[in-house]
């Protein structure tokens, strides 16, 4: 009797996992995307049809910026399984990654040199290009559509009215 009872309280991983899709605002097809696996498979782990290998549990943690432990702690997750997880994922994304560094860089361009910060804002602009032609995911494009608007902006109160030099307005040495 007291097997039951205590199998009743433990969180199943299925409804935790959807609980976490749920509040990053991710659709089944979004997770899935993100994991490299199917609508189906994600729909599998949340109805607990299918429990995660370690290589899903460790992406899922990544995904929802948890450490792998706690993501399955308190759950019927087979302990042997567990005990192989990492103890560290990484959480964060590329795309985030550069945003977090634009953002340093917005903060000491407002008293960088005006050349320099053109500079700066200019090489910005390329990389958030580039950036969005390797992303795929929604959600990251549009962070970086954002990014590439405060550059433009940041740029535009940089250089005045004028807007960028043209090859014909560059000094000469």
């Amino acid at each position: 009797m007291q097997d039951k009872f205590e199998e009743s309280t433990v969180e199943s991983l299925g409804r935790r996992i959807a609980g976490y899709r749920l509040k990053l605002g991710f659709t089944q097809q979004d997770l899935a995307a993100r994991l490299a696996i199917s609508r189906v498979a994600v729909s599998h782990l949340e109805s607990g049809i299918s429990a995660p290998g370690e290589r899903t549990v460790a992406l899922l943690a990544g995904v929802f910026k948890v450490a792998p432990h706690d993501l399955v702690a308190g759950t019927a997750y087979p302990p042997a399984k567990a005990e192989r997880l990492p103890l560290v994922v990484a959480s964060h994304t590329e795309v985030e990654l550069q945003i977090a560094l634009l953002e340093n860089d917005f903060v000491w361009i407002q008293q960088a040199p005006t050349g320099y910060a053109a500079e700066r804002l200019t090489t910005w602009a390329c990389k958030l290009r580039l950036l969005r032609v390797e992303t795929h995911d929604r959600r990251e494009r549009l962070s970086i559509d954002g990014a590439a608007l405060r550059v433009a902006q940041v740029l535009t109160v940089v250089l005045g009215d004028d807007g960028p030099p043209t090859p014909d307005q560059a000094p000469t040495r």
